[in-house]
């Protein structure tokens, strides 16, 4: 299919790898950059092509997708003489799908403009298992025409797309997915450890909390880890560490009260300060038993 894109993909981590192996089948040429030498074999096995550099891999791409940690990730990817910015043709369209602050997205977007570099900001949600099976949810913030014109490239990757507004708003939605997120895995853990320590069968009381207004998707895709006690890393507690500061700050600058969120956002700190950062985030139910007494 060549009349597909050309794209460059900037970072093969626990989301970006999938994502761009679901490109590659939907017949898209991509070229990808990480540093992890691993990683960029899995691409090329994939069918995708390595590159030796962030330069490489973007002078001739019409597209170039980062999928990166956090603000300084994309900061370093995007500017500098090797960076996205400084190498890649004008009229190419950017689209950053970490999860970053609205600012950094704005400041990207204006930092492009001036290169003739379309920008949209589009994280995601749905975790690495969305990531696999290319149901994410992708919440864009930039102009209609780009978005409408990345909108196939974004159907091969998630199930819900939408344009949330100007540059930034797709980070501000991303913020506040989080925000529930963190909430939700919380009351979880909470119950979990409650219902443990009563002596109810754990396997039937979730099977039945998912049925009803108690069920989540969170609940639904977390319910083996609690279970199995299994936290391998879908989403690690310090990327949402990072995230919880992202939407703490935000919150403030609009002057939006987070009660619960600031307590949650404690427990995220909490569990990474206790060593857990590198665990998948519900692990929190971890936290949840340290504070019961139970030695984990």
């Amino acid at each position: 299919m060549t009349d597909l894109p050309k794209v460059a993909w900037i970072g093969l981590g626990i989301m970006g790898s999938p994502m761009s192996e679901n490109l590659i089948k939907a017949g898209y040429d991509v070229t990808g950059f990480t540093l992890e030498q691993d990683k960029l074999d899995r691409l090329v096995a994939a069918g995708g092509t390595a590159a030796g550099s962030i330069a490489d891999a973007v002078c001739d791409a019409d597209v170039v997708i980062t999928m990166v940690p956090a603000s300084p990730q994309v900061e370093a990817v995007a500017y500098g003489p090797g960076g996205i910015l400084a190498n890649v043709r004008p009229g190419a369209l950017l689209i950053d799908m970490s999860s970053i602050t609205p600012q950094t997205s704005v400041d990207l977007a204006k930092a492009a403009a001036e290169k003739g570099v379309r920008v949209l900001d589009a994280p995601v949600s749905g975790g690495e298992a969305g990531a696999v099976e290319a149901v994410l949810s992708i919440m864009a913030g930039g102009e209609q025409a780009d978005f409408d014109s990345a909108r196939p490239l974004f159907e091969a990757l998630g199930r819900t797309v939408v344009l949330c507004g100007p540059h930034g708003s797709g980070q501000t939605v991303k913020a506040a997915n989080q925000l529930i997120v963190a909430v939700n895995i919380e009351a979880c853990a909470e119950a979990v450890v409650f219902l443990e320590k009563s002596g109810v069968d754990l396997t039937a009381a979730l099977e039945v909390l998912g049925g009803g207004l108690a069920g989540s998707t969170v609940l639904a895709r977390k319910r083996d880890n609690f279970l199995n006690r299994d936290f391998a890393p879908g989403f690690r507690v310090d990327l949402h560490h990072k995230d919880m500061g992202i939407v703490t700050e935000a919150a403030r600058t609009v002057g939006a009260a987070l009660p619960v969120g600031a307590v949650v956002a404690q427990l995220v700190a909490s569990l990474r300060a206790q060593g857990d950062g590198g665990l998948d985030h519900s692990a929190l139910l971890r936290g949840v038993e340290r504070l019961s007494g139970a030695e984990v």
